[in-house]
C-alpha cells in the first residue's frame, strides 16, 4: 500500500511541476515583449515569481523525495533504466534552474534574449518529459 500511495504522490507532483515548467517560460515569451517596467511586465514578474515560488519549486522536491522513496522501497539503484530516469530528471532539474535564473533577470530587468529564444526553450520540458515517460514504461535496459 505505501508503495502505491508514494507513487500517487510523485505523479501528481510531476503532473504540477510540468505544468509550471510548461508554462513559465510562455510568460517569458510575453514578458521578453513587455517594456521594462510597464504595468505588463511588473504583472508578469509576480505572475512568474508566484508561479516558481507556489507550485514549481515545491512540486519539484516532492518529485524527488517522492521518486528516490519508490526507488528506494523497490531498489531500483542499478537498473538501466532507472539510471537513465534520473540523468533525464537531473537535466530536467537543470532547466528548472535555468528558468529561475532567467526569473530573476525578468524580475530585475535584465533579460537581453528575445522571445524566440524562450519559445524554443518552452519545448525541452515537453521533449525530456517524453522520454522520462517512455523510460520508465517500457524499461528498455
Amino acid at each position: 500500500m505505501l508503495y502505491l500511495v508514494l507513487k500517487s504522490l510523485h505523479i501528481i507532483s510531476v503532473i504540477a511541476w510540468m505544468a509550471g515548467m510548461l508554462y513559465l517560460p510562455r510568460l517569458f515569451v510575453y514578458h521578453a515583449d513587455a517594456e521594462p517596467g510597464s504595468k505588463q511586465s511588473e504583472t508578469f514578474k509576480v505572475m512568474e515569481r508566484r508561479l516558481m515560488r507556489a507550485i514549481i519549486n515545491p512540486a519539484m522536491v516532492a518529485t524527488w523525495i517522492f521518486g528516490l522513496s519508490i526507488a528506494y522501497l523497490q531498489n531500483y539503484w542499478l537498473q538501466g533504466w532507472f539510471i537513465l530516469k534520473v540523468v533525464l530528471v537531473l537535466a530536467l532539474s537543470g532547466v528548472h534552474g535555468a528558468f529561475s535564473a532567467w526569473r530573476k533577470d525578468f524580475e530585475a530587468d535584465r533579460n537581453t534574449r528575445p522571445a524566440r529564444f524562450y519559445r524554443i526553450w518552452n519545448e525541452v520540458p515537453t521533449l525530456l518529459l517524453i522520454g522520462i515517460v517512455f523510460v520508465v514504461v517500457l524499461k528498455p535496459f
